[in-house]
């Protein structure tokens, strides 16, 4: 089968429609929605009012779930799954906003840096489904970055120097940059850091990926300064605007994304007001 796509930004990005996706999915359409996300990397559904089961039937459509960084235990849960991820500033069943000091909002946000989900643990994450229950009036947008697009437009001079590197990425990288320091060595030492290719072919699509992220933190064989600033300047290589969707998002959007040839970022917003978002990631295997 095919599905009705609309192309949302000149590189990637599809909005789907005509799929009802509280219901248990066909596998026909679990390869088309593959062939899709191979296609535009990342794929928009609206007015999906997931529950916290449903989202997981569909998550699990895609292959086993991971936890990645909920393997450190930080928080109490307040969702009814461990397989989700609570992606927003609210305390707990109530509905009741978290202070700006509650250690999941200082923690979550991390997210706001270019990331792709567990790049720093062996499997990564193949891909993610973000459900937005309850959103801002303003701000609180998710930026993708396309790293197929990125990666055709590197100089070939470039593309020859690091076409042989790997980089270090590590759970805990982005946090420490922000000063969120207060993990115990347990927690710490729970993920060790992971190995990828700077270049790499993406398997769906056929296409090379510069596959870079903030939790890359150091270049194999080369001295950490200068391993980092090459880090730095392919990540704003990367996000650039030309490669760069924002998705202003709806109460009841879906967004799927492929972890292993994007980048995203939530965006800042007024934190008296509830952001609510709900994540399933699969694992790359």
């Amino acid at each position: 089968m095919r599905l009705d796509v609309t192309p949302l930004h000149p590189h990637f990005v599809g909005e789907v429609t005509g799929l009802d996706l509280r219901q248990p999915l066909e596998q026909a359409h679990v390869a088309a929605i593959e062939a899709a996300i191979d296609r535009y990397a990342v794929l928009v559904f609206r007015d999906q009012p997931l529950t916290q089961t449903q989202q997981l039937t569909l998550a699990k459509s895609f292959g086993p779930l991971d936890m990645g960084l909920k393997k450190l235990k930080q928080s109490q849960e307040r969702l009814e799954h461990a397989e989700l991820a609570d992606i927003s500033n609210v305390a707990d069943g109530s509905g009741r906003l978290a202070e700006r000091s509650d250690r999941k909002v200082v923690s979550n946000i991390a997210n706001q840096l270019w990331h792709s989900d567990s790049s720093f643990q062996k499997p990564s994450a193949r891909y993610s489904l973000l459900s937005a229950v309850r959103v801002p009036a303003e701000g609180g947008e998710t930026e993708f970055a396309d790293l197929r697009a990125a990666c055709d437009a590197l100089p070939e001079s470039v593309r020859q120097e690091i076409g042989g590197l790997q980089a270090q990425h590590y759970a805990l990288h982005s946090r420490f940059m922000l000063g969120d320091t207060d993990y115990t060595d347990a927690q710490k030492q729970a993920i060790p850091p992971a190995y990828w290719p700077l270049v790499r072919t993406h398997p769906g699509s056929g296409r090379q990926v510069l596959f870079i992220s903030v939790h890359a933190c150091a270049i194999e064989g080369w001295t950490l300064p200068e391993g980092r600033m090459l880090l730095i300047d392919l990540l704003e290589h990367a996000t650039q605007p030309a490669f760069v969707y924002r998705h202003r998002w709806r109460p009841n959007d879906l967004v799927i994304w492929d972890n292993r040839c994007t980048l995203h970022r939530g965006r800042r917003f007024d934190f008296s007001q509830p952001r609510e978002l709900r994540r399933a990631t699969t694992l790359d295997i």
